[in-house]
């Protein structure tokens, strides 16, 4: 008599349904365990299976079992039939996909990779509010990268203090001054504190300007206090909020998308946390299938890294992180990603950042172009001028590249970039 029954969730000749969802993973089985039967327990343990054979099953069940139906070495492609997943529950595709199976002794290392979402999936998403479109006529910025920084050291400030740096870094011509993930509402820096005085120097930045200027003020709590801090910013004229999406967890995000869609507010992503488990290459969730699951539940842009920069992350990753985000249509790419068709999910933009300074922007640039958002914080504030002067060093360096001209052509005209290129030049922080 037969104990498991993990073969039965392999069919190399099956060919998925149009409405299936594909996984594509990583694995690594333990030993004494093949390939076929590895990839048979994660689509098992994933759906319908368990570890031994069952008295008596309802027929129904052979139709929502997953099946494995390509292994290419480490790689296998799972088909999920929809009817497994709940409609408009992104919390729930998680335990599916990215549950039990990580922690099973049959494999070494496992790592999802990427899933491929069907139309009749997407159709009960609502994505990002705005879309890049709607972004860039709300910030009225056109033709090159939306601009912001963190003020630095990224916590320590006073809620005045952090107002002050923001306001040089308006007036540098940035568009937005951005909290960074540790920072919500110290004994120091309240957050109500931050909201009005930063309001008070945006509107003097914005009179003085005739610019359009913004902020990604950091809302990161529990779900209630994040909807009251949301408030606050609505009714300051405020029209983001940043919300740390990997700590806070996937179901207030979806939470926050419409709470914050209804007052106007486009969400700012940040990964804090993202590395724990999509630094290893072996194992865990790639960065890729974060941003796509924040892309389907809505977020407004979301952090994607610079390649050149301090943080990991290959120029190829940044790319195809990029048109994740922004196109309709994504062609496969594997073993890195999956085909994907967003249908009427709206776009949202990849934001650059970490280690960046003036020498780098076009670095960035030719990676990203221009839909992006550039954020460039040491590398202003580390200017020898100051926060203003370092401001304007990098949207120089963005004119350079859109010029046509080196970063050295263009200094023999811009002060603020020379004096950026004599400390940095294209310095690229380890």
């Amino acid at each position: 008599m037969a104990i498991d029954w993990y073969n039965k969730f392999v069919d190399l000749n099956y060919l998925p349904a149009n409405d299936e969802l594909v996984c594509l993973f990583y694995f690594e089985p333990a030993a004494g365990i093949s390939a076929e039967d590895a990839a048979g327990r994660i689509a098992s343990e994933s759906s319908t299976g368990t570890w031994t054979t069952l008295f008596a099953m309802p027929p129904r069940m052979k139709k929502l079992q997953a099946t494995a139906f390509a292994i290419d070495g480490h790689y296998a492609k799972i088909a999920y039939p929809l009817d497994l997943w709940e409609q408009g529950n992104a919390v729930q595709l998680l335990s599916g996909i990215a549950g039990n199976i990580f922690g099973m002794k049959a494999l070494l290392n496992l790592r999802l990779i990427d899933v491929s979402l069907p139309q009749a999936y997407l159709e009960h998403f609502k994505g990002p509010h705005f879309g890049n479109d709607g972004i860039r006529a709300m910030m009225k910025v056109h033709g090159r990268p939306l601009t912001g920084a963190v003020p630095k050291p990224k916590i320590g400030f006073s809620a005045q203090e952090h107002a002050e740096v923001g306001y040089e870094t308006w007036m540098g011509g940035f568009d937005f001054v951005k909290d960074d993930e540790n920072l919500t509402s110290t004994s120091f820096n309240q957050f109500e504190d931050r909201v009005k005085l930063l309001t008070k120097k945006r509107d003097r930045a914005e009179q003085e300007t005739g610019e359009k200027k913004s902020a990604f003020i950091n809302i990161t709590a529990e779900t209630e206090t994040m909807k009251r801090r949301a408030d606050l910013l609505a009714s300051y004229g405020w029209n983001y909020a940043m919300i740390d999406v990997v700590v806070a967890g996937t179901a207030s995000v979806m939470t926050m998308r419409d709470y914050c869609s209804d007052l106007g507010l486009a969400i700012h992503a940040h990964r804090a946390m993202h590395a724990a488990f999509d630094r290893n290459r072996k194992h865990g969730i790639t960065m890729y299938f974060l941003a796509k699951l924040m892309r389907l539940v809505g977020v407004s842009q979301i952090h994607t890294g610079t390649a050149v920069g301090k943080l990991t992350g290959t120029k190829k990753e940044s790319m195809l992180l990029a048109d994740l985000l922004r196109e309709k249509k994504v062609p496969a790419a594997e073993p890195l990603c999956l085909s994907q068709d967003w249908g009427t999910i709206k776009s949202a933009f990849p934001v650059s950042s970490g280690g960046l300074h003036p020498g780098l922007v076009p670095d960035v640039l030719s990676i990203y172009g221009t839909d992006l958002v550039l954020l460039v914080s040491g590398g202003i504030h580390g200017h020898p001028k100051g926060t203003r002067a370092g401001a304007q060093a990098t949207m120089q360096a963005i004119e350079a590249w859109e010029e046509g001209v080196t970063l050295d052509e263009k200094a023999t005209t811009a002060k603020e970039l020379a004096q950026a290129l004599e400390k940095w030049g294209h310095y690229k922080p380890k």
